[in-house]
């Protein structure tokens, strides 16, 4: 059932479609899957599915390929999953709101995620984690399909625009994520670029709008989506009047009923206090965010003599999943780690050893697991649930 007319901000339109300016970041492995996803796009929102590894939530498909080497094998059964996951997610949502697949730039298996996306049916593919130039080509074939890129400044918006142009091709809409304060993989080079002035929400949006100016390109063209940190009411309104058509969260929708990691994993991120929030190399090459949990406290005591010593080693799980892997490749500037595995973990809720991306900023509703229709309602309104039931509302 799609939330009530009455919230206060405007809708935005994206390929057509009417909807409210809350997007559902995506988040894996397996933290953003069909149910949430689902759930949020049957209220009238954008719902993400992150593309990674989500095997991970079908028995059989593990069966097969949990203990396997075999890449081809492993990459197949994924993309199986992803079929499964969208058309699940397309189930809950109906004719509402849109169903979104968030696939990485630094995945192996990127190509093969966005033409199976396409294929599956996603009303869009949203790509982070490097600049997804090769988008407009390979999604030639489903032009309703809208191609959204995540990027953090003006100047990788004005290449990623500029290129496109060339293509006879727009981005259906920009994600403008803040390194500063998101989860996961950041969009800095290196960890002291994270708190750059040049990344803060009110410089991005106006150089990006003047961008639009000086390149012919009508303002409502391409809605601009701000993330990272988003956690209250009244921070929506305040970016929006900066020109913002919309806004993404990850963290609060991670923590939902509805979110499709273990109890643990959300246990682990809404009690996480500011002093359990650490900045690290990813073995991707890029700054991450994420909970200072048993494993991740283990291995930053030894991160600086890993890197010292990093060699050129197999793939510890037989699937290569990134281009660019400092653990496999031997790079001493990257993690040294399997985020693969790491990952997997905290979504199946082992705290000991679990990865636990999570953004920097509280959550709406502090250590209590509460419904996404719950959260959608209170950062439309201002209004929490208990305020909203005593007045009848």
């Amino acid at each position: 059932m799609l939330l009530q007319s009455r919230h206060p901000f405007p809708r935005f339109i994206l390929k057509g479609k009417s909807l409210l300016p809350i997007v559902q970041g995506g988040m894996g492995v397996g933290i953003s899957a069909h149910r949430l996803a689902g759930t949020v796009a049957s209220l009238g929102a954008i719902g993400t599915i992150s593309s990674v590894d989500l095997r991970r939530h079908h028995d059989d498909l593990m069966a097969q390929s949990g203990k396997s080497r075999d890449k081809e094998l492993i990459n197949a059964v994924n993309l199986i999953a992803l079929d499964r996951e969208i058309t699940a997610a397309r189930a809950i949502a109906g004719n509402a709101g849109m169903v979104a697949v968030n696939t990485m730039r630094a995945v192996a298996d990127y190509a093969a995620h966005v033409r199976q996306s396409c294929e599956s049916g996603a009303d869009a593919v949203v790509v982070g984690a490097g600049l997804p130039l090769d988008l407009p080509e390979l999604t030639a074939g489903y032009p309703d399909v809208a191609l959204i890129p995540i990027l953090s400044d003006s100047r990788g918006i004005a290449l990623v625009i500029k290129k496109w142009m060339r293509k006879n091709r727009l981005p259906d809409a920009i994600v403008i994520e803040s390194p500063r304060f998101a989860g996961g993989h950041l969009g800095a080079m290196s960890l002291d670029a994270v708190d750059d002035p040049h990344f803060a929400f009110p410089t991005v949006l106006e150089e990006t709008l003047a961008l639009f100016k000086q390149l012919g390109i009508e303002r409502e063209k391409i809605p601009l989506i701000v993330a990272g940190g988003i956690h209250s009411h009244e921070q929506i309104g305040d970016l929006l009047a900066l020109g913002a058509s919309a806004v993404q969260l990850g963290t609060p929708f991670a923590v939902t009923q509805e979110g499709d990691a273990h109890a643990n994993f959300k246990k682990v991120l809404t009690e996480a206090s500011a002093d359990d929030i650490v900045t690290f190399m990813s073995v991707a090459g890029l700054p991450a965010r994420a909970v200072r949990t048993p494993w991740l406290e283990n291995y930053l005591g030894k991160e600086s003599r890993l890197m010292a010593k990093a060699s050129p080693k197999q793939c510890t799980v037989g699937f290569d999943c990134l281009h660019q892997c400092g653990l496999r490749d031997g790079n001493g500037k990257a993690g040294q780690f399997c985020i693969d595995t790491q990952l997997a973990f905290a979504m199946n809720g082992d705290v000991k050893r679990g990865l636990f991306f999570r953004g920097s900023e509280s959550l709406p509703f502090g250590c209590e697991i509460r419904s996404v229709r719950d959260l959608m309602d209170y950062l439309m309104t201002g209004r929490f649930p208990e305020l909203r039931q005593a007045l009848g509302a």
